[in-house]
């Protein structure tokens, strides 16, 4: 099964942009459905975008819709989010995670931290 390394997380302030990758090892990439999560101090892990196999089908939670981008990259297995018009409430940590053949989120990355000051 791939392994998942999260990268590109920093401190940004308010309405800045950042782009997040996350590589992938050991397994078959364009097998996995990936998505990217996030989880703040106190809070629970959300939902932020998931994309397909093939990279045709994206979703997004309403709060990143229109700010956020999801892409993959199957030749050099990466998966990319691209964060735009950033707020203070997008601070958290952010998780890459990857379902076999569905969107299953059974491995996770270990997260990379993003920061936005007001």
């Amino acid at each position: 099964q791939v392994q998942l390394v999260e990268s590109g997380g920093r401190l940004v302030q308010a309405g800045a942009s950042l782009r997040l990758s996350c590589a992938a090892s050991g397994g078959t990439f364009s097998s996995y459905g990936m998505g990217w999560f996030r989880q703040a101090p106190g809070k629970a892990r959300e939902f932020v975008a998931r994309i397909d196999m093939l990279g045709s089908g994206k979703w997004y939670a309403d709060s990143v819709k229109g700010r956020f981008t999801i892409s993959r990259d199957n030749a050099e297995n990466l998966v990319f989010l691209q964060m735009n018009s950033l707020k203070p409430e997008d601070t958290g940590v952010y998780y890459c995670a990857a379902g076999h053949l569905s969107f299953n989120f059974k491995i996770w990355g270990q997260g990379t931290q993003v920061t936005v000051s007001s």
